[in-house]
């Protein structure tokens, strides 16, 4: 039997419109940094993909910054200002959680200031959080206020409208695969007039923040992708694939009752279901499934296969052993209604063969 791929959250299938560009790319020698015609032709694919991030993401060319991915953009935060404070929202993505930074409170200099860092759309439970308003020049997190945000966009972005110059944030990270563009690449997008310390050092190249030779292929690809996936979202593909997630849960829920679905009542992305069945170890139902065809995860796909409590869960009020027996499935617009409900019968058949050897 063909088997089902059903974890675009950790990342989608190459899309063919990438695919295409990056061939293309191939056939390009030059250096983008170059000023003969091979290079200025690199040159010339670079800007093109930039300019097709910047409309995807509603900011200017100027304010992206190609990195290798979402986490190296989320470098931003420690070297954005010596000394400057990072607040990081509990149900962030790890890539910004390693980035906090507190100030040793007995020689904090007075006065110090704070980044507040923030996911839009969590990779695990889909649940889309709204950043703060901005109150007298400042955000309000708690008892906290940040003068610059950072935002995490690299779930949303394809998937639910998005604007950077609307959203209020200084900074925002995201990376390609995850909406069918290549790995290993992605972009910081940095408020124009925001000063800060080189990414990393070196030949100056994507203007001067982050040196070292651009990965031509990989942009190109990125912008192919970025292009189709907004156009999937202007299609309404999403929207049919928020009803086949309905109809996944629809399904489970008629048939166990103790199962939980994170987030149901909250705004969610529209393809992702966090499912929790107590006393179901999540990475045993990943791999039955597995082994049945189909790929789930448990969780985010970012921690090299290291199984640990998700500290999203656990935000959320979820015990060590609620949260042990959470699986995520993430669908894509390549996703069919067959497929979903092939899914719910393998889940239930498995479900039932649990509940019979634990005697529940």
């Amino acid at each position: 039997m063909t088997r089902v791929y059903l974890d675009y959250n950790a990342t989608a299938p190459l899309r063919p419109e990438a695919r295409a560009a990056m061939i293309q790319a191939m056939d390009v020698a030059g250096n983008p940094s170059s000023v003969h015609a091979e290079g200025r032709s690199a040159k010339a694919l670079v800007e093109r993909a930039r300019a097709q991030v910047a409309e995807a993401v509603g900011c200017k060319p100027q304010e992206v910054i190609f990195t290798s991915g979402a986490t190296e953009a989320a470098r931003v935060l420690g070297f954005a200002q010596d000394g400057m404070d990072v607040l990081v929202d509990e149900t962030a993505h790890d890539a910004l959680w390693a980035q906090a930074r507190l100030t040793n409170m007995p020689e904090r200099p007075h006065g110090a200031r704070h980044t507040l860092a923030m996911g839009l759309a969590n990779s695990e439970t889909g649940v889309i959080t709204q950043p703060p308003e901005k109150q007298e020049g400042q955000y309000p997190y708690g008892q906290a206020r940040a003068d610059w945000l950072c935002l995490d966009i690299t779930q949303a972005v394809g998937r639910i409208p998005f604007s950077f110059a609307w959203s209020g944030a200084d900074m925002a990270i995201l990376s390609a695969h995850k909406l069918g563009g290549p790995k290993g690449i992605g972009a910081l997008i940095l408020r124009q007039g925001l000063d800060i310390n080189p990414l990393a050092d070196g030949g100056g190249q994507e203007m001067g923040r982050r040196s070292g030779t651009e990965n031509v292929i990989g942009i190109a690809g990125f912008g192919a992708a970025i292009t189709a996936a907004m156009q999937d979202l202007a299609d309404g593909k999403w929207q049919q694939v928020e009803k086949l997630r309905n109809i996944l849960e629809k399904t489970i829920e008629e048939s166990t009752k103790e199962t939980i679905f994170v987030g149901k009542s909250d705004a969610r992305l529209p393809n992702t279901s966090c499912i929790l069945t107590p006393h179901w170890k999540g990475e045993t139902q990943v791999m039955q499934m597995d082994l049945a065809g189909f790929a789930i995860s448990a969780g985010s796909a970012c921690s090299s296969g290291k199984v640990k409590t998700s500290r999203v869960l656990s935000a959320m009020g979820f015990d060590d052993t609620q949260a042990a027996s959470a699986i995520r499935v993430s669908l894509g617009p390549e996703t069919t209604e067959d497929e979903v409900r092939r899914f719910v019968d393998s889940w239930l058949a498995a479900h039932k063969k649990h509940r019979a050897r634990s005697g529940a």
